[in-house]
This record gives C-alpha cells, sequence and structure tokens, in this order.
C-alpha cells in the first residue's frame, strides 16, 4: 500500500462509538484513525475483543446498560489510554474515571474523560515528509490581496471530553433487567481529519456526538442469557478550512495568492438494534453465542474532502444500511480461557451530489437546481474474525493472581461502486478491498481488593494520505461542471503510506467499600 496511488477521492467514514458490534463503522479506503474512541475499561481487549461467547465484565455496562448489574459491588475504574501512529503521523491520550454503584434492585454508573488528541501529521519517509502543509506565515504576504478571511491557526493537539451515564433496575422475580444510557462528547479534533483537506493553510474542527441506549438483560437457569439493545447516535461536526489559493494578478503581472475560507459539516445519525443469545454447550466448559445487529444511517450532510487539490462539488444528502450477524464459541478450563468469535457485515450505501445550478448534460438535458449530478452506490461484504487465549497463574503466597492474553483481530472489507454520472451519462464501475489485522496481548494482576491490567494492540494494513506536489496545479473547470470532480485524478499523486496504530491501556478496578 505503501505509494500506491488511490483511484478514488471518495471517503465515507461512520464513526463508532464504544463497541464496534452495535455502530458499524464504514470506509471506504483504509485509512488509520487511531483508537481515538476507545476510552473505556475492557477485560478481553488482550483477548482481541472477543464478546459473543465470553463475557466482558468490564466493557459490558458501557455497551449494554443493563449489564451493569452483573458487577455486583459498587466498583471505582480508571483506564488511561495512550495510542500512537508510527512515523510520527498521530497519536492520542484518554484519561477517564468511571464509577459503578447499586441499592436495592437499583443500579448507576457515571464516567467521565478528559482527552487530548495530536493533529495528524503526513507519515515521514526517512527524513521526506510528505504533503507537509505550508503555513501562511511562510508566504509573502504582500503578495496577498486585502481584505481577507482569517485563516484558522493550525493547532498542535485538540482537548475532548466525554460524559458517560447511566441507571438500571433488576426485577428479579422474572430475572430480566433494564437499563438506559447516555454519551455525550464535546469535540475540537478527530483524528486523521487534518489530512483529508489536501493544500490546506489551516483546520479548526469543533461539534459533538450523542449516544443513548436502552437495554434489556434476560437470564435463565442453565446460565442462558439474552440481551436486546436499541440505540441512537449522532454525531455532528463542523471544519472550518482555510485554503491559499495562487491566481494571476493582471495589474501586477504576476502571481499572488489569495485565501478561501470553507465550512464543511459532516453529519451522521443512526438508529441501532442488536440482540444476542449465549448459553452452555453439551461439553463441559464450552459456551456458544450469536449476535444480530441492523443499523439505519441517514447523511444529512457529507463534507467536501479535498483529497486531490482539486475543487469538489458538494457530497450532499445519503443513506446507508449496515447489518452483521456472527457466532461465537469459547472453552473455559480451570485457570484458561479460549475464544473466537466471526461476524459477516453486509452493508448498503447511497450517497449522491446536488447540483448548486443548472448544469446541461452531454445529451442537452438540464439538471436543476438540487438535482443529482452524481450517484454513488456501494455494497460492502465485510467480515471480522477475533480470537484470543488467556491463562492465569494463582500466587497463594502473595495473595494475588497472574494473568496473561495473546488474541488477534483480522478485519476484511471489500466493496463494489457503482458510479452514475447524470452529466456526462455515464457510469463507472470500481472493485476495492483490503485486510486489517491486529496482534494484541495484555497481563493482569489481581488482588483480593485490586484489579490491574495492561492491554496492548497493534493495528496494521492502514494508512496516511499525502500529495507529493510537483509545482502549481489550477483545477479545471470541466471536471467541476462534469460532476466528475467525486472522484477526479489527483493534482499530484495521492498515496498512502502504510503506518501502524499502537495503543497501550492500563486499568484499575477497585470496590468502593
Amino acid at each position: 500500500m505503501t505509494r500506491r496511488a488511490v483511484r478514488f477521492s471518495v471517503l465515507l467514514v461512520a464513526l463508532a462509538g464504544p463497541a464496534s458490534a452495535q455502530l458499524i463503522s464504514i470506509k471506504t479506503v483504509p485509512i488509520a484513525q487511531g483508537d481515538q474512541f476507545d476510552i473505556f475499561p475492557s477485560n478481553n481487549f488482550g483477548m482481541g475483543g472477543v464478546s459473543i461467547a465470553l463475557a466482558d465484565t468490564l466493557l459490558d455496562p458501557f455497551i449494554n446498560p443493563a449489564k451493569g448489574a452483573r458487577l455486583g459491588s459498587a466498583r471505582f475504574f480508571s483506564a488511561p489510554t495512550v495510542y500512537s501512529i508510527s512515523q510520527r503521523a498521530g497519536g492520542g491520550r484518554t484519561l477517564p474515571l468511571a464509577a459503578v454503584a447499586g441499592s436495592g434492585a437499583w443500579f448507576g454508573g457515571l464516567s467521565l474523560a478528559l482527552q487530548e488528541v495530536d493533529a495528524s501529521r503526513p507519515p515521514t519517509n526517512g527524513d521526506v515528509v510528505l504533503a507537509a502543509p505550508t503555513p501562511l506565515a511562510a508566504f509573502d504576504t504582500a503578495a496577498v490581496p486585502l481584505p481577507l478571511p482569517t485563516i484558522p491557526p493550525r493547532k498542535d493537539a485538540y482537548g475532548n471530553q466525554y460524559a458517560f451515564g447511566m441507571v438500571g433496575k433488576r426485577l428479579p422475580g422474572a430475572r430480566v433487567t433494564l437499563g438506559a444510557s447516555l454519551m455525550w462528547a464535546r469535540l475540537t479534533g478527530v483524528d486523521g481529519v487534518d489530512l483529508l483537506y489536501a493544500g490546506s493553510a489551516g483546520l479548526k474542527q469543533f461539534g459533538h456526538t450523542l449516544d443513548v441506549r436502552v437495554g434489556l438483560l434476560k437470564e435463565w437457569t442453565g446460565d442462558r442469557s439474552l440481551e436486546a439493545l436499541v440505540l441512537l447516535d449522532r454525531f455532528g461536526m463542523r471544519h472550518d478550512v482555510g485554503y491559499l489559493d495562487p491566481v494571476w494578478d493582471p495589474a501586477t503581472q504576476r502571481q499572488i495568492l489569495r485565501t478561501r475560507l470553507e465550512h464543511n459539516l459532516d453529519r451522521t445519525n443512526t438508529w441501532g438494534m442488536h440482540v444476542q443469545y449465549q448459553r452452555p454447550l453439551t461439553a463441559s466448559g464450552w459456551r456458544i453465542g450469536w449476535l444480530a445487529t441492523a443499523n439505519r444511517m441517514s447523511h444529512p450532510k457529507l463534507p467536501e474532502y479535498e483529497l486531490a487539490n482539486v475543487p469538489v462539488i458538494p457530497r450532499d444528502p445519503g443513506h446507508s444500511a449496515a447489518y452483521n450477524v456472527g457466532l461465537g464459541l469459547s472453552k473455559a478450563s480451570g485457570p484458561a480461557t479460549f475464544a473466537i468469535d466471526a461476524i459477516y457485515e453486509p452493508i448498503w450505501s447511497y450517497t449522491w451530489a446536488d447540483a448548486a445550478s443548472p448544469v446541461v448534460t452531454t445529451t442537452g438535458d438540464t439538471i436543476p437546481v438540487g438535482g443529482k449530478t452524481v450517484e454513488n452506490r456501494f455494497r460492502f461484504s465485510n467480515g471480522l474474525f477475533r480470537m484470543g487465549v488467556s491463562r492465569e497463574v494463582a500466587l497463594p503466597s502473595l495473595g494475588k493472581a497472574l494473568g496473561l492474553q495473546l488474541g488477534i483481530v483480522v478485519q476484511s472489507v471489500h466493496y463494489r461502486l457503482v458510479q452514475y454520472d447524470n452529466v456526462q451519462v455515464a457510469e463507472r464501475n470500481l472493485t476495492e478491498g483490503w485486510r486489517e489485522w491486529s496482534p494484541t496481548w495484555g497481563l493482569s494482576l489481581r488482588f483480593p481488593d485490586l484489579e490491574i491490567r495492561y492491554r496492548g494492540r497493534a493495528t496494521h494494513g492502514t494508512g496516511r494520505p499525502g500529495v507529493q506536489p510537483s509545482g502549481v496545479f489550477f483545477a479545471s473547470r470541466d471536471l467541476a461542471v462534469a460532476g466528475n470532480s467525486i472522484l477526479v485524478a489527483p493534482s499530484g499523486p495521492l498515496s498512502l503510506t502504510e503506518v501502524r496504530t499502537t495503543t497501550h491501556q492500563i486499568s484499575v478496578s477497585l470496590p468502593l467499600r
């Protein structure tokens, strides 16, 4: 993938929240996004995140609030998390604090998190930096005509804040638990967005995300359980992007720079449903589980990413339907545990571009204002495989237990794009795919009243974009009018330089009384 030219500039990303199984992400290019939204503690993180047939006592309450009843006594959690992207391309740090407590049939929890995300940078290749943005100070400001819109300054880091709350009630007679949760985040930076506006001189991000969940947990004798979840996730960001455009000034007979400020909106609303069932098999220690998830996403507005230094017409509304079905097995034999998950994700996505003014097609017809100039239909067939093992070693003389975890995650993305250019009256087909794989590991130390866990993960198979300029480029007006600018060829070789995302998490759990 290193230095490999990307053959299209469409990018659609639905940001996943706390759990990938309940919120299904959509990507059309293998861009490394980091682990910005992995802010909650997890017991199975080092086992590849297996969860279909193996409970994750730390993470489950943050995914389905009804599972908070399984935590028992009041507890305090903290899971400082650090991630970095190789070749000095970015990173971030998160400090969450959480507490869960109960009284009688009722229970509840609260979590707060502070986060710092480094500004994304083009990957370095030895001593060469790809697509390094040129700051305004580097130009001769006397050559820039006034008045000018203000270019947002580039930041070294962004600060985000997260708040999570849940409440639930047990119905002991029916062995049913109901719960509800709300997560809200104030975002001033999303990892990787800096690199999606090629040639920009400044960028300001701000927005929020809201995640509301209502969950149910039903348990039967024989260690069988069924969980159900309904969720609403609203993601909204605004990107103020500044550019320095070279233009020819007839009065001075020289090329000057003119500033341009664009306001891009990124909006996605997701409704989701999720069901999951677990039960033991007849064989001793074996469990089986299955899950099914449905997401319906509406995209009121998608950003006008400029991956190619060529202006693009707006990619306006769109909608997606994403599903997954999965099967899992786990085996517990004394202090050793093994688990495996297999998930299939079919996804359909439809986006289009609206005409800002009447456009004449090659056949002589006219597309009115608001008519569709370009239509994109995606059909995904994705797969996810997770496997992990763990082993605990008791140390009775020291009053503690030592645990070791190893795991692997492999994700396969494959899709077909059919694009209809209603201006040129042409159809284009494109098939793309890639694989991402992540080894995971973990160590734990468990005392009678304290648990300390370290978890790690390294994700391979993704990259960061960069444009290698070869001079000054001017956009072709015909491209913009033709509506082909969503898929125009880059003005410089648009490439993805392969990077590795490494995440480290240390979680602490202790009873409050």
